[in-house]
């Protein structure tokens, strides 16, 4: 007997329904998957153990990295491979905290890059400068500095260009750092750069502030967007890498007021491309070259790398994407041109990408994406887990799970096209992000306007191989690089 139209349809929507069931719960609950089923599962879906979301408590600092040269260990600041103290460690931000730092952070960004452009249009009224961008500064390494060497934490950031320390005495406040603070006057190879010096000039571009003058001394000022600040003597010394790469004259801030969330970190070290960063005064031994990669989690490590030492670690799967030029900022622009979920590449325009430019950025934790992209991403990410129950919002980020009643989820693989048609899949750990596994988060978040830049931010970048070929105008990506 033929079966009715209804009945018909009935039929087809419960098999649909079964066979979604059985492709995204098998691994929960042991169904068997035919063979194609699995291929797409494993093609276009993350198998994702949900207790892997949590912080781990014990350092796990194995890395696939084989580099040669000037390579330095990368931690995160609050994670259990940290070199700070653990009266540091129990004072680490919430989730909640870090995103408020994040969007601070994000504001500085957005605000630095509109006044160049007003600058480059020539606009009458320029917007007070709201200082550099700090906000969370997540990952740390460690250098040494002065002559006897001693060692220092310090967070590293490309958004940033000046690199300084907190020095011995503080002529005003100074944060709680865990390590003794630097005291030139211990080392044999420091000096003060003095007012009339032509270095001092430079200090301009690399702060955005004017240099000062204290009896014939250089003084320097940077301020940060969440109002973090340091202030002190542009000085000269000598900074060790490792211990066959040692560079005399390294010029920086010997800070002697400071304010700030730095996590107990003794100061930074800017790796943008101002004449006065770290990348740019190594120059003649690295070629404007450093690569770096960023572990998957808090207890993992990852590293810093200056020069080609003999090529990625990750061969010839390393793809490059141009850098583009901006002789305006020292931010490191490169071409966006698409996203693609689940193998399908989304609908977005190449104008949504292009009208603000895009930015790759090491403290940035949450990438951002012009408002178009980020709606396009969200329902699609949303549609591919619709079998989890969505809860409240996590501060910045509005598509957020409860996957406390799960032991593994299937989650969408994502992957970003860049400028020369190359596509850079996602670690798994890239595309979700919370504090707890009952408030899971899409790890994206959308600017306030379409004129806002997009910014590739930490938590995509990890285990990637990131390499900034700065001299040849291009920017890397390989997957592997840590774990």
């Amino acid at each position: 007997m033929m079966a009715s139209p209804i009945a018909y349809s009935i039929s087809i929507s419960f098999l649909c329904c079964v066979s979604l069931f059985l492709l995204f719960c098998s691994s929960e609950n042991g169904y068997a998957l035919g063979g194609e089923e699995r291929k797409t599962l494993q093609s276009h879906f993350h198998a994702v153990q949900v207790n892997s979301l949590l912080p781990a408590s014990v350092c796990n600092s194995s890395t696939k990295d084989k580099r040669k040269g000037a390579s330095l260990k990368v931690v995160h600041k609050y994670g259990p491979c940290s070199h700070l103290h653990e009266p540091i460690k129990e004072n680490a931000p919430t989730v909640t905290e870090i995103l408020r730092r994040d969007q601070s952070r994000v504001n500085s960004i957005q605000s630095r890059l509109r006044q160049n452009s007003l600058k480059e249009s020539k606009a009458t009224t320029i917007p007070v400068n709201s200082g550099n961008s700090i906000g969370t500064g997540n990952y740390i390494v460690r250098i040494g500095l002065g002559t006897p060497k001693k060692d220092f934490t310090l967070i590293f950031d490309t958004g940033s260009d000046f690199s300084w320390t907190q020095c011995q005495p503080c002529l005003g406040s100074c944060y709680l750092q865990q390590e003794p603070v630097y005291d030139p006057s211990l080392s044999s190879t420091y000096t003060n750069i003095t007012c009339s010096s032509q270095l001092c000039s430079q200090l301009s571009s690399a702060t955005s502030f004017p240099p000062r003058c204290f009896t014939n001394t250089c003084v320097y000022g940077i301020e940060y967007g969440d109002s973090s600040f340091s202030q002190g003597f542009f000085g000269s010394e000598t900074i060790t890498l490792t211990p066959s790469d040692v560079f005399p004259n390294f010029l920086f801030g010997c800070g002697k007021n400071n304010y700030g969330l730095f996590g107990g970190a003794a100061g930074l070290i800017g790796l943008g491309r101002d004449p006065l960063s770290l990348v740019s005064q190594t120059s003649s031994k690295y070629g404007n070259y450093f690569s770096y990669c960023l572990p998957s989690t808090t207890s993992s490590s990852g590293y810093l790398t200056f020069g080609n030492g003999g090529g990625s670690s990750t061969g010839s799967s390393l793809q490059f994407t141009p850098l583009l030029s901006n002789s305006k900022v020292s931010s490191y622009f490169f071409d966006i041109i698409g996203i693609k979920v689940s193998g399908q590449t989304l609908s977005i325009s190449q104008s949504v990408f292009k009208t603000a430019g895009s930015i790759i950025d090491s403290g940035t934790v949450i990438t951002r994406l012009p408002p178009a992209a980020y709606k396009r991403l969200r329902k699609a990410f949303r549609q591919q887990m619709k079998q989890y129950p969505l809860t409240q919002p996590l501060s910045i980020l509005n598509t957020c799970y409860d996957l406390s009643k799960y032991s593994t989820v299937s989650i969408p693989k994502i992957s970003f096209l860049f400028g020369g048609n190359i596509e850079v899949p996602l670690d798994k750990k890239g595309i979700l992000y919370g504090g707890n596994v009952s408030q899971v988060c899409l790890a994206f978040a959308r600017n306030r306007a379409a004129s806002e830049s997009a910014i590739f931010g930490n938590v995509q970048q990890q285990t990637l191989d990131v390499v900034y070929d700065v001299a040849g105008g291009k920017l890397g990506f390989a997957s592997g690089g840590c774990s």
